[in-house]
Order: C-alpha cells, then structure tokens, then sequence
C-alpha cells in the first residue's frame, strides 16, 4: 500500500517539502510562512515560503512601482 504524501512549494523559489499525512504541518512546516490573501467572499488564495528572503522577493514583485519619468518630474531643476 503507497502512502500517500503531502506536499508544499515555495510561492518563490519552488523549494518543496513533503510529509506524511500523520505528520503535524507544525513541525514539518517548522520555518516556513503562510500568507493568506483574501480574494473575495468565502475565497482566500494561500501563499507558501519557505524563507523571509523568498517572502520579501514575491512581496517586492507584488507591489506597484512608480515610473521613474514620474518621479523625476519632482526635480528642481
């Protein structure tokens, strides 16, 4: 009988981890993030890092950047 085996990924840099169901995700999940994004009523998309370092990277992709002809229109010039 194979055992069927859970598995996580890293929402960054697709490291993956996998554990048994019997295993408690606390401990095997030890030092990973979640991060829960509400989409809408009842919906919720879930986020898994494996790092600070990977959290930061996508959080950095996800937020808008102001272009930078914008902003040198504030020059004194």
């Amino acid at each position: 009988m194979k055992t069927q085996r859970m598995r996580f990924s890293c929402h960054s840099c697709r490291k993956r981890l996998e554990y048994s169901p019997g295993e408690p995700p606390c401990e095997v999940l030890k030092g990973w993030l979640t991060v829960s994004c509400w989409k809408g009523l009842g919906f919720v998309e879930r986020y898994n890092f494996c790092s600070f370092s990977c959290l930061k990277s996508w959080v950095e992709v996800q937020v808008p950047k102001i272009p930078k002809v914008f902003l040198e229109s504030f020059k004194d010039d």
